[in-house]
């Protein structure tokens, strides 16, 4: 029950005499009742990619596998549409770098598919150099500067160090399985937020939303 110097925003009560709604807050109010109508999609959507998460932790190398047949088509399709778009804008003065960019593209996507084994290993030692020196700078700095709750960060910095070093010193072992797990993490992250976005959109009343 609101009093009579309250009102209702996109499910927020806020004082009668608050500043006018903005334009981005209106947006989202509209699109509350179109949101909560498809929550059960939302819905689908996470248990999908929570199973497909699963799997691919559970089955690394096939993740893996899948993963970079993925990389060389994404590349091919970029490269053709990069390529289609440079002679499609005409001539100006970015069309030789957008045609060599384009036909990059497609050169990478044809090494990919053609050396995958090669693909999967420089990207492996790619993601163990990059955890060692965002390791590395992330546990420097929470030691050196010292800000609130340093001691997080300094453990984020020091996990992923160790992270890092563990896939280089399992190499060539570590690209059988590092890419797929990655993927499979990230998917099963991404699967539980659209889960609980859609556990959130459908406790909207339907008032509120309207």
């Amino acid at each position: 029950m609101n009093s009579g110097t309250e009102k209702v925003i996109g499910g927020v009560v806020v004082a009668a005499n608050a500043p006018a709604v903005s334009a981005a807050q209106r947006l989202v109010t509209h699109e509350l009742q179109h949101l909560r109508s498809s929550w059960c999609w939302f819905l689908l959507l996470g248990i999908l990619l929570v199973v497909c998460g699963t799997m691919a932790m559970l089955f690394p190398v096939f993740g893996t596998v899948v993963a970079i047949a993925a990389l060389s088509v994404i590349l091919m399709v970029a490269g053709v549409a990069t390529i289609v778009s440079a002679f499609w804008a005409g001539k100006w003065s970015g069309f030789l770098v957008h045609l060599l960019v384009g036909i990059l593209y497609v050169a990478a996507g044809f090494v990919v598919s053609d050396r995958p084994l090669v693909a999967v290993e420089t990207i492996t030692v790619f993601i163990a150099m990059a955890f060692i020196v965002v390791g590395v700078f992330r546990t420097l700095a929470a030691l050196v500067i010292r800000f609130p709750q340093w001691g997080w960060a300094l453990l984020n910095g020091v996990v992923t160090l160790l992270v890092g070093i563990a896939i280089y010193r399992q190499l060539p072992l570590s690209v059988f399985w590092v890419i797929g797990l990655l993927v499979g993490v990230e998917m099963l992250l991404n699967g539980w937020t659209w889960i609980m976005l859609s556990r959130e959109l459908r406790r909207i009343p339907k008032e509120a939303s309207q």
